[in-house]
Protein backbone atom coordinates (compact mmCIF):
# COMPACT_ATOMS: atom_id res chain seq x y z
CA UNK A 1 0.00 0.00 0.00
CA UNK A 2 1.06 3.65 -0.32
CA UNK A 3 2.10 5.30 2.92
CA UNK A 4 0.73 8.77 3.56
CA UNK A 5 3.16 11.59 4.27
CA UNK A 6 1.69 11.91 7.77
CA UNK A 7 2.23 8.25 8.54
CA UNK A 8 5.81 8.36 7.28
CA UNK A 9 6.57 11.45 9.35
CA UNK A 10 4.91 9.91 12.39
CA UNK A 11 6.81 6.66 11.97
CA UNK A 12 10.06 8.58 11.89
CA UNK A 13 9.33 10.65 15.00
CA UNK A 14 11.81 9.65 17.69
CA UNK A 15 12.31 11.19 21.12
CA UNK A 16 15.38 9.99 22.99
CA UNK A 17 14.84 9.90 26.74
CA UNK A 18 17.96 8.52 28.42
CA UNK A 19 17.75 7.66 32.08
CA UNK A 20 19.84 10.44 33.69
CA UNK A 21 23.04 9.83 35.58
CA UNK A 22 24.12 6.66 33.76
CA UNK A 23 27.20 5.83 31.72
CA UNK A 24 27.10 5.85 27.94
CA UNK A 25 27.25 2.85 25.59
CA UNK A 26 24.31 1.10 27.24
CA UNK A 27 21.58 -0.95 25.54
CA UNK A 28 18.68 1.13 24.20
CA UNK A 29 15.06 0.08 24.62
CA UNK A 30 12.75 1.55 21.99
CA UNK A 31 9.03 2.04 22.69
CA UNK A 32 6.69 2.81 19.80
CA UNK A 33 3.50 4.69 20.72
CA UNK A 34 1.05 4.37 17.84
CA UNK A 35 -2.32 6.08 18.08
CA UNK A 36 -4.76 8.56 16.54
CA UNK A 37 -3.23 12.04 16.39
CA UNK A 38 -5.53 13.65 13.81
CA UNK A 39 -8.91 11.86 13.77
CA UNK A 40 -11.91 11.21 16.04
CA UNK A 41 -9.79 9.61 18.80
CA UNK A 42 -7.02 12.24 18.89
CA UNK A 43 -8.23 13.54 22.27
CA UNK A 44 -8.80 10.02 23.61
CA UNK A 45 -5.19 9.02 22.86
CA UNK A 46 -2.99 11.32 20.74
CA UNK A 47 -0.18 13.49 22.05
CA UNK A 48 -1.35 13.29 25.67
CA UNK A 49 -0.92 9.52 25.44
CA UNK A 50 2.62 10.01 24.15
CA UNK A 51 3.37 12.40 27.04
CA UNK A 52 2.15 9.81 29.55
CA UNK A 53 4.48 7.15 28.14
CA UNK A 54 7.38 9.62 28.40
CA UNK A 55 6.40 10.41 31.99
CA UNK A 56 6.78 6.71 32.83
CA UNK A 57 10.35 6.80 31.52
CA UNK A 58 11.12 9.87 33.63
CA UNK A 59 9.60 8.25 36.74
CA UNK A 60 11.46 4.99 36.21
CA UNK A 61 13.99 5.20 39.02
CA UNK A 62 16.52 2.51 38.08
CA UNK A 63 17.82 1.39 34.74
CA UNK A 64 20.93 -0.08 33.14
CA UNK A 65 19.66 0.97 29.72
CA UNK A 66 18.52 4.03 27.79
CA UNK A 67 14.99 4.46 26.46
CA UNK A 68 13.71 6.07 23.26
CA UNK A 69 10.14 6.76 22.20
CA UNK A 70 8.91 6.61 18.60
CA UNK A 71 5.46 7.94 17.75
CA UNK A 72 3.10 7.55 14.79
CA UNK A 73 -0.43 8.48 13.72
CA UNK A 74 -2.21 5.35 12.47
CA UNK A 75 -5.28 7.32 11.30
CA UNK A 76 -7.53 4.53 12.67
CA UNK A 77 -6.62 2.37 9.67
CA UNK A 78 -5.37 -1.18 10.27
CA UNK A 79 -3.39 -1.19 7.01
CA UNK A 80 -1.60 2.06 7.87
CA UNK A 81 -0.90 0.82 11.40
CA UNK A 82 0.38 -2.52 10.13
CA UNK A 83 2.76 -0.87 7.66
CA UNK A 84 4.18 1.44 10.33
CA UNK A 85 4.73 -1.35 12.85
CA UNK A 86 6.36 -3.65 10.30
CA UNK A 87 8.71 -0.79 9.42
CA UNK A 88 9.42 -0.17 13.10
CA UNK A 89 10.31 -3.83 13.60
CA UNK A 90 12.34 -4.23 10.40
CA UNK A 91 14.17 -0.88 10.37
CA UNK A 92 13.91 0.75 13.78
CA UNK A 93 14.54 -2.22 16.09
CA UNK A 94 11.43 -1.47 18.11
CA UNK A 95 11.10 -3.36 21.41
CA UNK A 96 7.51 -2.54 22.47
CA UNK A 97 4.41 -1.45 20.53
CA UNK A 98 2.07 0.53 22.78
CA UNK A 99 -1.41 2.16 22.74
CA UNK A 100 -3.29 1.33 19.47
CA UNK A 101 -6.83 2.75 19.72
CA UNK A 102 -9.40 1.00 17.51
CA UNK A 103 -9.99 -2.68 18.09
CA UNK A 104 -9.48 -3.49 14.41
CA UNK A 105 -6.03 -1.90 14.62
CA UNK A 106 -5.21 -3.70 17.86
CA UNK A 107 -6.25 -7.09 16.48
CA UNK A 108 -4.05 -6.55 13.41
CA UNK A 109 -1.03 -5.43 15.44
CA UNK A 110 -1.42 -8.27 17.93
CA UNK A 111 -1.05 -10.71 15.04
CA UNK A 112 2.02 -8.95 13.61
CA UNK A 113 3.75 -8.77 17.00
CA UNK A 114 3.07 -12.47 17.57
CA UNK A 115 4.67 -13.28 14.19
CA UNK A 116 7.74 -11.16 15.02
CA UNK A 117 7.92 -12.10 18.72
CA UNK A 118 7.56 -8.49 19.86
CA UNK A 119 5.60 -7.29 22.93
CA UNK A 120 2.33 -5.49 22.20
CA UNK A 121 0.32 -3.65 24.85
CA UNK A 122 -2.96 -2.02 23.87
CA UNK A 123 -4.33 0.62 26.23
CA UNK A 124 -7.13 2.02 24.08
CA UNK A 125 -8.92 -0.84 22.35
CA UNK A 126 -12.06 -2.39 23.74
CA UNK A 127 -12.92 -5.74 22.20
CA UNK A 128 -12.71 -8.53 24.76
CA UNK A 129 -11.67 -10.85 21.91
CA UNK A 130 -8.11 -9.61 22.57
CA UNK A 131 -8.06 -11.80 25.68
CA UNK A 132 -10.45 -14.35 24.18
CA UNK A 133 -10.38 -16.06 20.82
CA UNK A 134 -7.77 -13.62 19.45
CA UNK A 135 -5.42 -13.53 22.46
CA UNK A 136 -1.69 -13.86 21.86
CA UNK A 137 1.20 -14.77 24.20
CA UNK A 138 2.96 -11.54 23.18
CA UNK A 139 0.03 -9.22 23.96
CA UNK A 140 -1.54 -7.50 26.97
CA UNK A 141 -4.83 -5.58 27.08
CA UNK A 142 -4.22 -3.00 29.77
CA UNK A 143 -7.01 -0.56 30.64
CA UNK A 144 -10.58 -1.73 29.91
CA UNK A 145 -12.62 -3.97 27.63
CA UNK A 146 -16.15 -4.39 26.35
CA UNK A 147 -17.02 -7.11 28.89
CA UNK A 148 -15.99 -5.11 31.97
CA UNK A 149 -17.63 -1.88 30.78
CA UNK A 150 -20.81 -3.76 29.85
CA UNK A 151 -20.91 -5.36 33.28
CA UNK A 152 -20.25 -2.10 35.15
CA UNK A 153 -22.33 0.39 33.15
CA UNK A 154 -24.88 -1.97 31.61
CA UNK A 155 -25.26 -3.97 34.79
CA UNK A 156 -25.98 -0.87 36.87
CA UNK A 157 -28.61 0.35 34.38
CA UNK A 158 -30.33 -3.03 34.42
CA UNK A 159 -30.40 -3.12 38.23
CA UNK A 160 -32.00 0.33 38.17
CA UNK A 161 -34.87 -0.98 36.02
CA UNK A 162 -33.47 -0.44 32.54
CA UNK A 163 -34.38 -3.87 31.25
CA UNK A 164 -35.22 -2.98 27.61
CA UNK A 165 -32.53 -1.57 25.31
CA UNK A 166 -31.94 -0.13 21.87
CA UNK A 167 -28.33 0.02 20.66
CA UNK A 168 -26.70 2.71 18.52
CA UNK A 169 -23.60 0.90 17.37
CA UNK A 170 -20.64 1.85 15.13
CA UNK A 171 -19.74 -0.78 12.53
CA UNK A 172 -16.34 -1.66 13.93
CA UNK A 173 -15.05 -4.43 16.20
CA UNK A 174 -15.31 -2.59 19.52
CA UNK A 175 -18.83 -1.28 18.92
CA UNK A 176 -20.07 -4.72 17.94
CA UNK A 177 -18.35 -6.21 21.00
CA UNK A 178 -20.05 -3.69 23.30
CA UNK A 179 -23.46 -4.58 21.91
CA UNK A 180 -22.71 -8.30 22.17
CA UNK A 181 -21.38 -8.18 25.74
CA UNK A 182 -24.08 -5.86 27.05
CA UNK A 183 -26.79 -7.98 25.42
CA UNK A 184 -25.45 -10.93 27.38
CA UNK A 185 -26.06 -9.16 30.71
CA UNK A 186 -29.45 -7.82 29.60
CA UNK A 187 -30.75 -11.23 28.62
CA UNK A 188 -29.25 -12.95 31.67
CA UNK A 189 -31.27 -10.53 33.82
CA UNK A 190 -34.47 -11.30 31.93
CA UNK A 191 -34.37 -8.11 29.87
CA UNK A 192 -34.78 -7.64 26.14
CA UNK A 193 -33.05 -5.87 23.27
CA UNK A 194 -35.71 -4.01 21.30
CA UNK A 195 -33.52 -3.19 18.32
CA UNK A 196 -30.21 -1.79 17.09
CA UNK A 197 -28.87 0.61 14.48
CA UNK A 198 -25.43 -0.14 13.03
CA UNK A 199 -24.00 3.08 11.62
CA UNK A 200 -21.04 3.64 9.26
CA UNK A 201 -17.81 4.85 10.90
CA UNK A 202 -16.30 7.40 10.53
CA UNK A 203 -18.72 8.72 7.90
CA UNK A 204 -21.67 9.36 10.26
CA UNK A 205 -22.10 12.73 11.96
CA UNK A 206 -25.90 13.05 11.80
CA UNK A 207 -27.44 10.64 14.32
CA UNK A 208 -31.02 11.86 14.09
CA UNK A 209 -32.16 8.68 12.31
CA UNK A 210 -30.75 6.22 14.89
CA UNK A 211 -32.02 8.39 17.76
CA UNK A 212 -35.56 8.52 16.33
CA UNK A 213 -35.44 4.72 15.89
CA UNK A 214 -34.33 4.31 19.50
CA UNK A 215 -37.16 6.47 20.79
CA UNK A 216 -39.74 4.70 18.62
CA UNK A 217 -38.61 1.26 19.83
CA UNK A 218 -40.17 1.77 23.25
CA UNK A 219 -36.92 0.77 24.96
CA UNK A 220 -36.09 2.26 28.34
CA UNK A 221 -32.38 2.60 27.59
CA UNK A 222 -30.41 3.77 24.55
CA UNK A 223 -27.04 1.99 24.60
CA UNK A 224 -24.35 4.07 22.87
CA UNK A 225 -21.42 2.06 21.53
CA UNK A 226 -19.56 4.94 19.87
CA UNK A 227 -16.63 6.75 21.47
CA UNK A 228 -14.83 10.05 21.09
CA UNK A 229 -16.48 12.55 18.75
CA UNK A 230 -19.25 10.04 17.91
CA UNK A 231 -20.33 9.86 21.53
CA UNK A 232 -20.21 13.63 21.87
CA UNK A 233 -22.39 14.11 18.77
CA UNK A 234 -24.91 11.46 19.85
CA UNK A 235 -25.34 12.92 23.34
CA UNK A 236 -25.67 16.48 22.02
CA UNK A 237 -28.20 15.49 19.36
CA UNK A 238 -30.15 13.37 21.84
CA UNK A 239 -30.45 16.42 24.11
CA UNK A 240 -31.69 18.51 21.18
CA UNK A 241 -34.43 15.93 20.51
CA UNK A 242 -35.35 15.74 24.20
CA UNK A 243 -34.68 12.00 24.25
CA UNK A 244 -33.15 11.89 27.77
CA UNK A 245 -36.56 12.96 29.12
CA UNK A 246 -38.09 9.78 27.68
CA UNK A 247 -35.33 7.16 27.95
CA UNK A 248 -32.02 6.72 29.76
CA UNK A 249 -28.75 7.12 27.88
CA UNK A 250 -26.09 4.48 28.62
CA UNK A 251 -22.66 5.35 27.26
CA UNK A 252 -20.76 2.09 27.07
CA UNK A 253 -17.35 3.60 26.37
CA UNK A 254 -16.61 7.05 27.77
CA UNK A 255 -13.44 8.96 28.56
CA UNK A 256 -13.12 11.98 30.81
CA UNK A 257 -11.85 13.91 27.78
CA UNK A 258 -15.22 13.26 26.09
CA UNK A 259 -17.12 14.66 29.07
CA UNK A 260 -14.83 17.69 29.14
CA UNK A 261 -15.38 18.27 25.41
CA UNK A 262 -19.18 18.13 25.57
CA UNK A 263 -19.40 20.11 28.83
CA UNK A 264 -21.27 19.31 32.02
CA UNK A 265 -24.35 21.24 30.92
CA UNK A 266 -24.75 18.57 28.24
CA UNK A 267 -23.24 15.57 30.07
CA UNK A 268 -24.70 15.98 33.57
CA UNK A 269 -26.28 12.82 34.92
CA UNK A 270 -24.65 10.56 32.32
CA UNK A 271 -23.28 7.40 33.89
CA UNK A 272 -20.12 5.74 32.65
CA UNK A 273 -17.33 3.39 33.70
CA UNK A 274 -13.63 4.15 33.79
CA UNK A 275 -10.67 2.45 35.43
CA UNK A 276 -8.82 5.72 36.15
CA UNK A 277 -9.79 9.27 37.10
CA UNK A 278 -7.38 11.97 38.21
CA UNK A 279 -9.24 12.70 41.46
CA UNK A 280 -9.68 9.14 42.74
CA UNK A 281 -7.05 9.27 45.49
CA UNK A 282 -3.77 10.83 46.58
CA UNK A 283 -1.73 8.76 44.09
CA UNK A 284 -3.83 9.72 41.06
CA UNK A 285 -3.68 13.35 42.13
CA UNK A 286 0.11 13.10 42.45
CA UNK A 287 0.39 11.72 38.92
CA UNK A 288 -1.81 14.51 37.61
CA UNK A 289 0.41 17.10 39.29
CA UNK A 290 3.49 15.66 37.55
CA UNK A 291 1.97 15.36 34.08
CA UNK A 292 -0.14 18.56 34.10
CA UNK A 293 2.62 20.99 32.97
CA UNK A 294 3.28 18.77 29.93
CA UNK A 295 -0.24 18.37 28.50
CA UNK A 296 -3.24 20.44 27.43
CA UNK A 297 -5.79 17.70 28.15
CA UNK A 298 -5.80 16.04 31.57
CA UNK A 299 -5.20 12.31 30.96
CA UNK A 300 -8.11 9.91 30.71
CA UNK A 301 -7.91 6.19 31.49
CA UNK A 302 -6.42 5.21 28.11
CA UNK A 303 -3.69 7.85 28.29
CA UNK A 304 -2.94 7.01 31.92
CA UNK A 305 -2.73 3.40 30.73
CA UNK A 306 0.29 4.32 28.61
CA UNK A 307 2.04 5.52 31.75
CA UNK A 308 1.10 2.43 33.75
CA UNK A 309 1.95 -0.06 31.00
CA UNK A 310 5.25 1.57 30.05
CA UNK A 311 6.36 1.75 33.69
CA UNK A 312 5.62 -1.92 34.34
CA UNK A 313 7.31 -2.88 31.06
CA UNK A 314 10.48 -1.03 32.08
CA UNK A 315 10.43 -2.74 35.48
CA UNK A 316 10.25 -6.11 33.72
CA UNK A 317 13.10 -5.19 31.35
CA UNK A 318 15.22 -4.19 34.34
CA UNK A 319 14.35 -7.44 36.13
CA UNK A 320 15.03 -9.59 33.05
CA UNK A 321 17.97 -7.68 31.60
CA UNK A 322 17.77 -5.50 28.50
CA UNK A 323 19.53 -7.95 26.17
CA UNK A 324 17.23 -10.84 27.11
CA UNK A 325 14.15 -8.61 26.94
CA UNK A 326 15.03 -7.38 23.45
CA UNK A 327 15.66 -10.93 22.25
CA UNK A 328 12.37 -12.58 23.24
CA UNK A 329 9.04 -10.78 23.35
CA UNK A 330 7.14 -13.82 24.62
CA UNK A 331 9.53 -14.22 27.53
CA UNK A 332 9.30 -10.51 28.33
CA UNK A 333 5.48 -10.62 28.44
CA UNK A 334 5.70 -13.72 30.65
CA UNK A 335 7.96 -11.82 33.03
CA UNK A 336 5.48 -8.93 33.14
CA UNK A 337 2.70 -11.38 34.01
CA UNK A 338 4.79 -12.88 36.80
CA UNK A 339 5.37 -9.48 38.45
CA UNK A 340 2.58 -7.72 40.41
CA UNK A 341 1.67 -4.30 39.02
CA UNK A 342 1.66 -1.11 41.07
CA UNK A 343 1.64 2.52 39.94
CA UNK A 344 0.07 5.86 40.79
CA UNK A 345 -2.66 5.63 38.15
CA UNK A 346 -4.16 2.19 38.78
CA UNK A 347 -2.69 1.13 42.12
CA UNK A 348 -2.00 -2.52 42.80
CA UNK A 349 -3.03 -5.15 40.25
CA UNK A 350 -1.85 -8.07 38.17
CA UNK A 351 -1.73 -9.43 34.64
CA UNK A 352 -3.61 -12.67 34.06
CA UNK A 353 -2.34 -15.53 31.90
CA UNK A 354 -4.51 -14.49 28.95
CA UNK A 355 -3.01 -10.98 28.95
CA UNK A 356 -5.83 -9.27 30.84
CA UNK A 357 -4.44 -6.49 33.07
CA UNK A 358 -6.62 -6.57 36.18
CA UNK A 359 -7.57 -3.64 38.43
CA UNK A 360 -10.86 -2.22 39.77
CA UNK A 361 -13.40 -0.41 37.62
CA UNK A 362 -15.45 2.57 38.78
CA UNK A 363 -18.96 3.64 37.88
CA UNK A 364 -19.11 7.43 37.69
CA UNK A 365 -21.80 10.02 37.12
CA UNK A 366 -21.08 13.30 35.38
CA UNK A 367 -21.54 16.20 37.77
CA UNK A 368 -23.89 19.07 37.18
CA UNK A 369 -22.28 22.45 36.46
CA UNK A 370 -23.28 23.57 39.97
CA UNK A 371 -21.46 20.62 41.56
CA UNK A 372 -18.21 21.18 39.65
CA UNK A 373 -15.48 23.27 41.30
CA UNK A 374 -13.32 23.76 38.19
CA UNK A 375 -12.93 22.83 34.52
CA UNK A 376 -11.72 19.25 35.08
CA UNK A 377 -13.88 18.46 38.13
CA UNK A 378 -16.15 16.19 36.13
CA UNK A 379 -17.14 13.03 38.02
CA UNK A 380 -18.61 11.74 41.22
CA UNK A 381 -17.94 8.09 42.02
CA UNK A 382 -21.00 5.88 42.39
CA UNK A 383 -19.51 2.45 43.02
CA UNK A 384 -16.23 0.54 42.73
CA UNK A 385 -16.22 -3.03 41.39
CA UNK A 386 -13.20 -5.06 42.58
CA UNK A 387 -10.92 -6.56 39.95
CA UNK A 388 -11.84 -10.10 41.02
CA UNK A 389 -15.48 -9.43 40.05
CA UNK A 390 -15.47 -7.22 36.97
CA UNK A 391 -13.37 -9.02 34.33
CA UNK A 392 -14.60 -11.96 32.30
CA UNK A 393 -13.59 -15.24 33.99
CA UNK A 394 -10.53 -16.86 32.43
CA UNK A 395 -12.51 -20.03 31.83
CA UNK A 396 -15.04 -18.20 29.64
CA UNK A 397 -12.63 -16.37 27.35
CA UNK A 398 -11.51 -19.19 25.07
CA UNK A 399 -7.91 -17.99 24.82
CA UNK A 400 -6.29 -20.62 22.58
CA UNK A 401 -2.92 -20.85 24.34
CA UNK A 402 -4.41 -21.27 27.84
CA UNK A 403 -4.74 -24.91 28.78
CA UNK A 404 -7.88 -25.85 30.69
Amino acid sequence: MTMTRRALLGAASVAALPIPGRAQAKPTIRIGVINDQSGPYRDVTGLTGVACAKQAIQDFAAGSFDVEVLTADHQNKPDVASTIVRQWIDRENIDLVLDAPSSAVALALAGICKERNKPFITTASATSDLTGKSCQPTSIQWVYDSYANAKSTGGSMIKAGGDTWFFITPNYAAGIAYQRDTTRFIEAAGGKVMGAHLYPFPETTDFSGPLIEAQASGAKVAGIGGAGSDLINIVKQAREFGIPRKMKMAALIVFSTDIHAMGLEMAQGLRMSETYYWDLNDRTRAFQARIQPKVKLWPNMAQAGNYSAALHYLKAVQDMGAAAAKADGTALISRMKAMPTDDDCFGKGKIREDGRKMHPIYLFEAKSPAESKHEWDLYKKIVETPMEEVWRPLSEGGCPFIKA
